[in-house]
Order: C-alpha cells, then structure tokens, then sequence
C-alpha cells in the first residue's frame, strides 16, 4: 500500500478510528481530572449593535436593538448587572445542579457570586466571565451555564413579536391552503370533463389535421368521380344496372348454374331439330318440350340459389359470351369499388365535422381556462406569500437572534494550580492516534468487498465503459416521479452526461456489427443494475431512437417502481399466455417503452431458457432500435446467462463498497465458462474523494436557465 492507499483506508475508516481516539484522549483527561487542582473556566460573550444574523439573512432585521437609553452609559455594564442577577443565578445554579454527579458538592448561589468574576477589557465589546473552582469540568459547566442562560434569556426578551406574528400566520395558512385546493381541484375537474390538456398544442395539432383531412376527401373525392363515370360506362355498354351485371357475373361463376344452362341449350338445338322433322304432337317433340321446360324449372332454381336475394337477369343475358361476362365482371368491381368510396367519403366527412364543432368549442375553453388558471395563481400567490413569511417568522425565532453572541465557549485554562498537565495530554493523544491507525488497519484487512473503481476494473480485466458517480454526488436526489432517472430528471447534471457517454461508449463499440440487444446484469444484488438499466434506455430514447427496457428480474422485479407503473402483466405473463406484446408494454416517456416483469412465476429460469423467449426477442428485435434487458444477479440464477447468448452482449454492473471479492470472482468465473459477448463493464456508484487516482474532475458550464451545472469527464480516458 502506498501514502495515498493508506489516506484512503483512513476516509473509510475515520469513524471508528476518531471513536477510538477521542477514547483514549477523554481517558486521559478524565485521569487527569482525578488530580487534585484547581482550574479556572473562563468565556467570552461578544456584544453588537445590531443583530448580524438578521443581517446577513435579511430576516428579523429591526426586531431587536442593543442601545444606552442614558448617554455616556456603558450597555456591557448593564448587562453584567443583570447576569449577577436573582433570576440568573438561580437558572444557573438549577442548571449544573441538575447534571451535576451525585457525589458532587452542590453548588449554591453564594458560591456561584463569589467566584464568578465578570470583566470587560477596556476599549472591546467583549464580556469575560471567569470562574474557578477544583474540578476543571464544573468550572466549565458553571461558565457555558451561565452564558447560556444569559444568552437564552437575552433572546426571549427579543422573541416576544415574532411568537405572535407566527402564531397568527399559522391560523391563517389553513384557510390559503384550502383556498389552492379548491382552485387545484376545480381546474382539474374542468380540464377532465372537457378532457384538456393543452390547448395550444391541441389548436395547432387540430389545424394541421384539418388540412390533411380535407386534402384527403378531395382525392377520395376526385377518386369516387372517376370510379362513377366508369361504372356508367360499363352499364351503357351492357345496358343493364349495376346489381343486374353482378347477378350475372355470379351466375357466369356458379358451376351448377352453368351446367344447367349447357343442357337447356341443347335440348332448345335438339327440339329446334326435330320440329322441322315432326309436328308438335309427336312423341319425340313432347319429350323434348318436357324436357325442356324441367330445365327451365331447375336453372330457375339454381339462378335464385346463386343469387340470394339479387334480382335475376333475363334468360336470353346469360348467352351473352364471354366479352359481355368479361364486362359485367368489370362493372360489377368497378361498382363494388364505388361503394367503398362512398362510405370512405361518408367517414372523412363525418370526421371534418367533429374537428369543426371542437374547433368552435376551443375559444370559449380557452377563456374559462385562463379564468381558473388566474384564480389558481391568485390563491397560490397568496399561499405562498403566507408560507414564506411562516418560514421566515419560524426562522426569526428559532435563529440566534439578539446583540449577544457566545465568542468562545468555556474552557479550563492551561496552567492549573496544581502541576501541569499537558505533557499527560500529549501522551494520551498520541496513543489514540497509533490506537486509531491499528483499528484502521485491522477493519480493513478483515473487509473483503472491493472498495475502488481502480480494484473493480483489475480484478474484471473487462473494458471499460463508464463509471457512474453516486446519484447523492454532487446535488440531492430529485423527487416526484421517475426519481431514480436521473437522465430525466437532471439532464445537465453530472450524473445524466455519465449515462450519456455510457451510451455512446455501447453504441460505438463495435464497427462490423450494431449492437442492439443488451442484457444488464451484476454480480450481486443492490450494485444498481436496475437504476443503470433505466437510466441507460432513457439516454438512448433521448436519442431519438426507439427503445425497449425488458423487466427481466422476475425474482425481485424493480422496473415498476422506478417508472411508478403498475405491474400487472408483463414478460411472464407474455411467455406463459402467448399474447401479443405490444398490449403488455407501457410507455412511460417518450421514445421509451417498457415491459414489466409481470406476475412472479414460481421458476423463473424455466421461462426465461425457453424457445419462446428466443422468439419474442427476435420479434421485438424487428420493433425496436435499442432494447435493455434487466437481469438478476449472477449469484442468485443463470437467468443472465440464458439471456445473454439471446442478445448481441451483456454489461456487467459493479458497485465499489457493495460487491465482495469472492462473489466478484464467482462472477467472472461464469462469464468467462459461459463464453457469452460481455460488452464490457459499468462501474457504479463511485464517489471521487475515495478513489486513488483522478479518474474526475469538476467543470462547469451555464445551463439554460443561466446557472451552473457539474459535469463529470474522465481525465485518464480509459474507456476502451
């Protein structure tokens, strides 16, 4: 271990070594304290002409004052007669008293004013207060008693009319806040019951509608036109109507009508025949007339069969030939393709009319939006006017306000009576500080977790492809929803251009081939997958490109939580029922979809190694740009490793401070057996000021809204 190994063991491990520590030096004292001296206490309490902390907040100015009502008299004088007080010294003597050890001497009023002296150096506004007494801890107590009772005292006196501004602010805060309720309740009942979100949007998206439907109608229009005047020509040519030309068309089509119709045409050549040969009365004639006319009976039959309803052509247009079958098929298409334009116009121009009536609705919207958006903000000016100012009543009275002002606590004094003690002191603290560098040592070498992204990345040998800062560093977690986001919710921030240069690390990582399906994974639970997982596809989704994040943890599934959606049904739910995907995904942000993990299967592994796993990624593949599979720790199951011979490779996740050595070997171990595409490595969670080396540095840049927001760069540019 070098110097700065040692530094960093002693950052993690101040705790217990200042514990240790301090340990051995209030030993010390307390040793000391045994010696039979006598020590004396003293303070100093600082008076001002104005109250500095009102002035440096702008709070409680001129609430309080600290000046002579009697020229050329001493304002320190007065205040050193009312410490020697009855009231004061009482308060005082209540106050050590009270934690005084039971076999302490109490302490008396007499005591306490003749050996407290009060003294004010000639030309300062400093009030020294001395007091002696044996046992150097009682001295001290008795002089911070008595500054904080004066003190205490001195700031009730100037509290008096900030209690009673706050108290009336806090009767009336209730009725303001009622008032924004009512007003928040009633703007979203109306935006609910005429289902309004933004009208702006909403008039420029329904002008842009309008347009294309109206272009629309015209070219259905212009279309119908043209397929009228064709069906006209083909029922001229034909001379008969439309249904007429499809009856026909289905009869030219009907094989038993046909066939009947062969057989009446020869026995109409056959009696035509024998007509010429014999008379009407004649055997053969009969026959044939009978004949015929049972045909005739039949084919009627038949035509009404084939028909259903539709009105028979004459006999004499089903001897047509095949042009004129060739046209009547044609007019009957062309009249078929008619009607469909005539309902297609009916819809657009029923749709035209929706967009004109909500159109003319918009303006009266528009005006009783704005009339409940002024009362909304006229109520929340009012809240908001009150809340500050209960804010700042509450901070004017529980702020250190006043003129007096505690300069330097109570100490004992170095030189006792009695010998000196502070070789004694030196002694114990340097046996505190080789006590703490043991204690240091001995933790560390019992912990085996991996404590540096510099330990994370030796141990691995992966490539590198981000290291993501503690989601603390650098500015508080956002609230809300989507909290965990941080690419959401902190775009410009440190942590959201972390995940974004992890992104485009993925995306440029390979030249010959596009990596599209990626499974997160760590090696043990809480090194952050999830969050990485989440924040991952949000970068990319703000790409532009279309992303799927797949909840594929279905032993503690997190997905739902960080999006706040409901987890209903999902990827269990999709491979066990068959149902088709897109009615199980939710899109909790633009460009964004996600596929929870559904109910939880009592083995999920079974599910995930299955054929149809393979399937549905390869059919979401065909969807979606990106997709980011969240996957449960290789320590608890080979749900990752199934699901990473399914994608185009697997990034492991690791967390410094969370994940031990050993379960970190095991890890890489299965990788390696599995011989599965592993991308690379995220280290997560990192915080700067424990690493070794200086993989960050802070710069700035001015947001939109004119301010600062950090940004963290790898100085080393070690990212494979």
């Amino acid at each position: 271990m070098n110097t700065s190994q040692y530094w960093l063991m002693l950052k993690r491990r101040w705790l217990p070594a200042t514990v240790v520590f301090a340990s051995a030096v209030a030993s010390t004292a307390v040793t000391l304290s045994l010696q039979p001296e006598i020590y004396q206490a003293e303070g100093k309490i600082r008076f001002t002409g104005a109250d500095k902390a009102a002035a440096l907040t702008g709070v409680g100015a001129g609430v309080s004052g600290f000046d002579p009502t009697v020229e050329s008299n001493n304002p320190i004088t007065t205040e050193m007669e009312e410490i020697r007080s009855t009231p004061i010294l009482d308060a005082v003597v209540e106050k050590v008293n009270a934690f005084a050890p039971a076999d302490q001497p109490s302490l008396s009023r007499g005591d306490l004013k003749h050996n407290l002296s009060l003294t004010s150096p000639r030309g300062t506004d400093i009030l020294l207060l001395t007091y002696r007494d044996r046992n150097p801890k009682l001295a001290q107590a008795v002089v911070d008693a008595v500054m904080l009772v004066y003190i205490d005292q001195h700031i009730q006196d100037n509290r008096a009319e900030t209690v009673a501004a706050r108290e009336f602010l806090e009767r009336e805060l209730p009725g303001a806040e009622a008032r924004v309720q009512a007003a928040e309740t009633e703007l979203r009942r109306f935006q609910e019951a005429h289902q309004v979100a933004s009208l702006e949007e909403e008039k420029g998206a329904m002008v842009v509608a309008r347009e294309e439907l109206n272009r629309h109608l015209a070219e259905v229009n212009s279309e119908l036109a043209d397929v009228s005047g064709q069906a006209q020509s083909f029922s001229e040519q034909l001379g008969m109507t439309p249904q007429q030309a499809i009856a026909l068309t289905s009869l030219n089509q009907s094989p038993g009508v046909q066939d009947i119709l062969t057989q009446f045409q020869a026995v109409e050549a056959q009696l035509a025949v024998e007509r010429v040969r014999y008379r009407d009365a004649s055997p053969v004639v009969s026959t044939l007339l009978t004949r015929r006319a049972h045909l005739e009976a039949l084919l009627d039959e038949r035509i009404a069969e084939a028909l259903h309803g539709l009105p028979a052509p004459a006999k004499g247009q089903l001897q047509g030939g095949e042009l004129k079958a060739a046209l009547a098929g044609d007019l009957a298409r062309t009249e078929a393709k008619r009607q469909g334009l005539t309902q297609q116009v009916n819809a657009l121009a029923a749709a035209q009319s929706a967009y004109t009536q909500r159109a003319a609705q918009l303006p009266f919207l528009e005006q009783e939006q704005r009339e409940l958006m002024r009362r909304l903000e006229a109520a929340q000016s009012t809240y908001a006017l009150l809340l500050g100012r209960l804010h700042e009543a509450r901070v004017t009275e529980n702020q250190n306000m006043g003129n007096a002002r505690i300069m330097q606590p109570a100490v004992a004094l170095d030189q006792p009576v009695a010998p000196r003690g502070g070789s004694f002191l030196a002694t114990g603290a340097l046996l505190g500080l080789g006590l703490a560098g043991l204690t240091a040592l001995g933790l560390e070498s019992r912990d085996r977790k991996l404590k540096t992204a510099t330990e994370a990345k030796d141990l691995f040998g992966l490539t590198l492809l981000g290291m993501i800062p503690d989601h603390r560093w650098g500015h508080p977690l956002p609230s809300g929803d989507h909290a965990e986001v941080v690419v959401e919710q902190a775009p410009s921030g440190a942590i959201a251009e972390a995940y974004r240069m992890l992104q485009a690390n993925l995306r440029f990582l390979s030249s010959d081939r596009d990596i599209n399906t990626v499974v997160i994974t760590s090696s043990v639970i809480g090194e952050g997958k999830s969050v990485v997982s989440a924040n991952l596809a949000m970068a990319r989704a703000q790409t532009g490109q279309r992303v799927l994040l797949i909840d594929a943890d279905m032993r503690c599934p997190r997905q739902h939580k960080i999006w706040h959606v409901v987890n209903d049904q999902g990827l269990s739910n999709l491979l066990v029922e068959q149902r088709p995907a897109q009615g199980m995904i939710k899109t909790p942000v633009e460009h964004l979809d996600l596929l929870t993990a559904g109910v939880i299967p009592p083995n999920p592994a079974v599910l995930i190694d299955s054929q149809r796993m393979v399937v549905v990624l390869e059919q979401l593949a065909q969807t979606y740009d990106f997709i980011v599979i969240d996957t449960p720790a290789l320590n608890i199951g080979i749900d990752a490793l199934a699901l990473g011979q399914m994608a185009d490779g697997v990034v492991l996740v690791t967390r410094p401070g969370v994940v031990d050595i050993d379960s970190a070997t095991m890890a890489n171990e299965r990788l390696t057996q599995s011989r599965l595409p592993v991308l690379g490595q995220v280290i997560n969670g990192i915080l700067p000021r424990h690493e070794p080396h200086s993989y960050f540095y802070y710069g700035t840049y001015g947001d939109r809204n004119g301010g600062t927001a950090r940004q963290v760069v790898d100085s080393q540019q070690r990212l494979a």
